[in-house]
């Protein structure tokens, strides 16, 4: 955008690589935020990306697990997976749609790849619940891409507006604590864009096709596909493509600033959280 935003810019106090990793069956992914090098942004305690066109990296996919106390976000770029849940409820991701599934006093499910070739290409989020919603009823947005707008700022700039509200959009994803940010911006190389982000959120810039430099000349850094750039203070943040075209998604949200008790696949407040949640669901309670 040609027109510059008054207020402070947002630069990356700190800039980050992801670390390859597996979880589920041996799914292999990059690990962005919940790494010994980033433990967590508040509100956002974990970052994957899973990208790979090879099936071995991804087939066994994630089987039944357990979650409490925090949300996840999936959002497809390539490929299709399968949820199921231990109560009841399924559904089918496919390219360009998210899942935002909170998981509260607890639920068991299991994410599968839905196909036996082809690149499966994605990212998930976990978000930390406050204290007082940790034991809300577990729920499902699961939104299909045609519900996500996306804003064309002008040739060769566009977002996809999957939270919050941007360029007279606004995301489909509602009812969350940390009021989110979540877009997917889209940059030709040499074009730039100016994003409001509430001067009260913590968030993050992770490009994941191409580099992308955050803030104005000499003040700006630029980030390698791969890399995580944790925003400092500000109400605006600048995104440029300098270096060819990119893409990027760009998150904030309202942190908690609450103690963070975590074991695996619960993220309580205190110890003692934690092991009411391993002993509830050893005891099939969750």
């Amino acid at each position: 955008m040609t027109t510059k935003m008054n207020g402070t810019a947002r630069a990356v106090r700190r800039a980050v690589r992801g670390q390859p990793t597996s979880d589920g069956a041996g799914v292999r992914l990059n690990r962005v935020i919940g790494t010994a090098a980033l433990a967590d942004v508040d509100p956002f305690l974990m970052l994957d990306e899973f990208r790979s066109d090879d099936a071995s990296d991804y087939i066994a996919g994630f089987p039944d697990h357990p979650h409490r106390g925090f949300e996840t976000v999936t959002y497809m770029l390539e490929g299709r997976m399968r949820h199921h849940d231990n109560q009841g409820n399924s559904g089918l991701l496919g390219p360009g749609s998210v899942q935002w599934m909170t998981a509260g006093r607890g639920i068991v499910h299991s994410e599968m790849p839905e196909q036996v070739d082809g690149l499966m290409w994605g990212f998930q989020l976990w978000v930390n619940l406050p204290a007082r919603d940790k034991m809300t009823a577990p729920r499902y947005q699961d939104i299909a891409p045609e519900r996500i707008p996306t804003v064309a700022i002008e040739p060769g700039v566009s977002a996809r507006v999957i939270a919050g509200s941007f360029g007279g959009a606004a995301g489909p994803v509602q009812n969350t604590t940390i009021a989110p940010l979540y877009l997917d911006v889209a940059l030709a190389s040499g074009r730039s864009l100016e994003v409001p982000v509430p001067a009260a959120h913590e968030g993050f810039v992770y490009p994941f096709v191409g580099s992308v430099r955050v803030g104005d000349g000499d003040d700006g850094t630029t980030l390698a596909r791969g890399t995580a750039g944790v925003l400092g203070a500000g109400d605006h943040v600048t995104l440029s493509a300098s270096d060819g075209d990119a893409r990027l998604i760009l998150v904030a949200g309202q942190p908690l600033r609450e103690p963070v008790a975590r074991y695996g696949p619960f993220v309580m407040t205190t110890m003692d959280e934690i092991r009411q949640a391993i002993l509830d669901y050893q005891s099939g309670r969750l």
